[in-house]
């Protein structure tokens, strides 16, 4: 298919300290005791993209990624790893390696999405169409405390996020129009000349993005070197691409023309803008706008040069969410040993659970459904797991209740703790009858007393 594939793994993102360290990477937290980044590579794999660039933060960060990568996928996928500076953005970090960029088509696609849509088939779309850019999008998940969840808040009430406002044709096949970031918090406003010549423009905000991008290389390398500030794929290369795509280049006569807006003269470009709108707007319930717009009135040759934004909206069905806070950790390792487990990669027992054939249960200890105990662990007698999910060669007491709670590694949990709604880091040790409630326990906490636990959940009440 010609298609290079670019992971954008991040590095220690700000967002999900403490869970993240030089140690643990982004790409490497755990879910369902894998690491987030297997299940994008898992997922390429399938749809035989095998040419990959994995983009990381920070040159520790890279280290740890493709060590990591190297001992997995040494002879399933041709891997690049390479660093670049932190908090580039997601434009900055394809600046920093567009040397290597040598296809035709780059497939974009962040290292921490968990998704089921195949990649093969975003790409298929892109070229279909000839696209200059196809975004995926899908349903947005709901936001907020669940009963089944993690969080230990009173609020069970379910709500759906807000994160874009897409507009596209009636054929759902073209976007038209994007407000993502800031822009979604205020007031959407569409001229009513625009509302009068869309007609059959159909306005979403119920979608959101999956951060996975096909890209024709030439037109994405040529806004990237001319507009040096742009920093973000989302908030500034997509919507730009969108808001020019039938105003890219004027022709007459066979010579470019510069489009309005360098002309200098910025109230004449600001009409001509908005008149270019409402005829995109107008047209875009004919199937082929694009070469409609670009065609004289007489339906000639080509006058314009037209680029296509698409957009590839997966299925009600298909599981699509990214690893981007804290509580989508908790959210999404609970759902791969649950709705979505046939994300996991693992064989469930009959009770509906993952327990590795090393781990060691005690007497009258109880591991439910939608829970997996990882190689190595031990339990002690008269433990209660449910809905969880504890990492490898974990060392747990007796009398042990754990709850709604990521257990990551080498973790060691004293007689009579409880632990709900928490993320226990590697290598903590829990003394005896220590209660944890929404709490994060980092790495570096090696011995947390049952003083100490009161301490954290009301720090963790008053946290942000």
């Amino acid at each position: 298919m010609d298609f290079q594939v670019v992971v954008l793994a991040g590095g220690t993102s700000k967002k999900l300290v403490p869970l993240v360290s030089k140690e643990v990477p982004k790409a490497l937290l755990p879910v369902a005791n894998r690491p987030v980044l297997s299940f994008v590579l898992e997922q390429l794999e399938l749809s035989n993209l095998k040419d990959l660039i994995v983009v990381v933060e920070g040159q520790d960060a890279a280290l740890c990624v493709g060590g990591w990568i190297s001992a997995a996928y040494a002879d399933r996928l041709h891997v690049e790893v390479a660093a670049v500076p932190e908090d580039v953005g997601t434009a900055g970090a394809l600046r920093s390696i567009a040397r290597h960029l040598t296809a035709k088509d780059i497939l974009v696609v962040s290292g921490d999405l968990v998704s089921d849509v195949p990649p093969g088939a975003v790409a298929a779309a892109h070229r279909r169409h000839d696209a200059v850019v196809t975004a995926m999008l899908c349903t947005a998940p709901v936001s907020g405390p669940s009963d089944s969840g993690f969080s230990g808040g009173k609020d069970k009430t379910k709500k759906p996020g807000r994160y874009n406002i897409i507009g596209m044709d009636p054929t759902k096949q073209f976007l038209l129009y994007i407000a993502t970031g800031a822009e979604v918090e205020k007031d959407t406003r569409i001229q009513k000349n625009i509302l009068h010549a869309v007609g059959q423009m159909e306005v979403r905000g119920d979608l959101m993005d999956a951060h996975m991008y096909a890209f024709k290389r030439s037109v994405l390398q040529e806004v990237l070197d001319q507009k040096d500030t742009f920093q973000s794929l989302r908030q500034d290369v997509l919507p730009y691409l969108v808001r020019s795509q039938l105003k890219s280049e004027v022709l007459v006569n066979g010579a470019s023309q510069a489009p309005p807006e360098e002309n200098g003269n910025e109230k004449n470009s600001s009409l001509n803008n908005h008149m270019m709108l409402s005829r995109i707007l107008a047209n875009a319930s004919m199937p082929s706008f694009h070469e409609l717009y670009a065609s004289d009135r007489s339906g000639s040759a080509p006058v314009r040069r037209t680029h296509k934004c698409c957009a590839y909206i997966a299925s009600n069905s298909n599981y699509c969410t990214r690893l981007n806070s804290i509580q989508a950790f908790m959210d999404i390792n609970r759902d791969v040993i649950g709705e979505a487990n046939h994300l996991s990669g693992y064989s469930f027992s009959a009770h509906n659970n993952i327990i590795d054939p090393s781990a060691e249960l005690g007497s009258k200890t109880t591991v439910g459904p939608y829970c997996m105990l990882g190689e190595g662990s031990q339990m002690g007698d008269k433990c209660s797991v449910k809905r969880s999910v504890i990492g490898r060669h974990c060392r747990i007491g007796s009398n042990v209740k754990i709850v709604n709670s990521v257990v990551m590694n080498h973790v060691t949990i004293g007689d009579g703790c409880s632990i709900q709604g928490s993320v226990i880091c590697s290598n903590v040790q829990l003394q005896e009858r220590v209660i944890l409630k929404d709490c994060q326990v980092l790495w570096f906490l090696q011995a947390v007393s049952i003083r100490q636990s009161l301490w954290l959940e009301k720090r963790n009440k008053y946290k942000g």
